[in-house]
């Protein structure tokens, strides 16, 4: 059978009509698994024993989908249905990238071509390779729901539809505003919706003022985080938040100013603190959440004077490197970056 769509599937949950089997699969894994827990609410009824007819699986452990169609095949107890929810589902185009394995097929099969009437089977999908077998076989037997990223056209009037449904209504020039701070992340515009509505109150209606005031950009977010994993001397989480913000089209030039200010910072704070301020006086010069500040107070008493003036040379180097044709371009500009980043964050782990 073909897919149907989300609005399709919306419309049905909300006549509280359920299928046996449901494959949920792609890139906007927000909306995907909150489809996929909207299902499982919508099975049970109130007066059901939910904890003794609810499974949950994941394919990552090592129990594979038998476990799952066990469960799905047995009685519910007290209750009108069972529920069984399989996560980490992936049949990608190569098999050995799979979760859901080719020796599987037999049993799902067998389960999918008559299903148990009393029991909700929900198969949530990270990965849907088209032209697999096993592909074939969710879309001939069980309702597929493919959740495609929403691109900027889109956020509109899904921020539109989820604000309503919290009796809330955003005025435009606070939607474009929402979007220019937040981006596309689906997790993050629903919690400042949230938020955002409630302190609408009594009012219910969203303006810009509101959103200026109370929501933080991404990019001032993610800027952050980078600096926290510089010195703090993490050098996973200080190299994904640097591939994050020049992912999202910030300019290596850009980034290195951004880390130039904020070792100035560091440096400013020492200097404040080895001539016996007060921390309301240091905290002044950084400009950041309360709670925010103590890694970075902790950075700055940790390091040695000498060897963070010696970051500015680094700095100087690189920003050379990037400005002339030692940086080979945009990829040699943040291979620049990279080297500079992994050199501090060896030298933080030091102190």
């Amino acid at each position: 059978m073909p897919d149907i769509s989300v609005d399709d599937l919306r419309n049905q949950l909300k006549k509280e009509i359920i299928e046996p089997v449901y494959v949920l699969y792609g890139a906007e894994a927000f909306l995907r698994d909150r489809a996929s827990s909207t299902i499982v609410n919508r099975s049970f009824q109130p007066t059901d024993l939910r904890d003794f007819n609810y499974d949950e699986f994941s394919l990552n452990d090592r129990q594979g989908i038998g476990a799952a169609i066990t469960a799905a095949d047995q009685l519910p107890m007290m209750s009108l249905k069972r529920v069984v929810r399989v996560n980490d589902i992936r049949v990608a185009a190569t098999a050995n990238r799979d979760t859901l394995k080719e020796s599987d097929e037999e049993v799902l099969a067998r389960y999918l071509a008559n299903p148990s009437d009393s029991t909700t089977l929900v198969l949530v999908a990270d990965e849907l390779n088209g032209n697999r077998k096993l592909t074939k076989l969710f879309k001939k037997h069980a309702v597929t729901v493919e959740f495609n990223r929403l691109d900027n056209a889109d956020l509109p009037a899904w921020i539109r539809r989820t604000a309503q449904d919290l009796d809330t209504r955003f005025d435009d020039r606070a939607i474009r505003r929402l979007i220019d701070l937040v981006g596309p992340n689906l997790q993050r515009l629903s919690n400042e919706i949230a938020k955002l509505s409630a302190a609408a109150l009594p009012s219910k209606v969203v303006v810009y003022e509101l959103v200026e005031d109370l929501v933080a950009s991404s990019h001032e977010l993610e800027n952050f985080a980078l600096t926290d994993a510089i010195v703090s001397g993490r050098g996973r989480q200080a190299l994904a938040a640097m591939k994050k913000i020049l992912d999202d089209g910030a300019e290596p030039v850009a980034l290195l100013g951004l880390i130039s200010y904020n070792f100035r910072r560091l440096l400013m704070a020492k200097e404040m603190m080895e001539q016996g301020r007060e921390r309301q006086q240091v905290a002044s010069i950084l400009k950041m959440r309360y709670r925010d500040q103590e890694d970075f107070l902790a950075a700055a008493r940790r390091i040695d004077r000498k060897r963070l003036l010696g970051f500015f040379d680094q700095l100087r180097a690189t920003d050379l490197a990037i400005k002339t044709s030692v940086g080979g371009g945009p990829a040699g500009s943040r291979m620049q970056i990279e080297m500079l980043v992994c050199e501090i964050v060896g030298a933080m782990q030091k102190n």
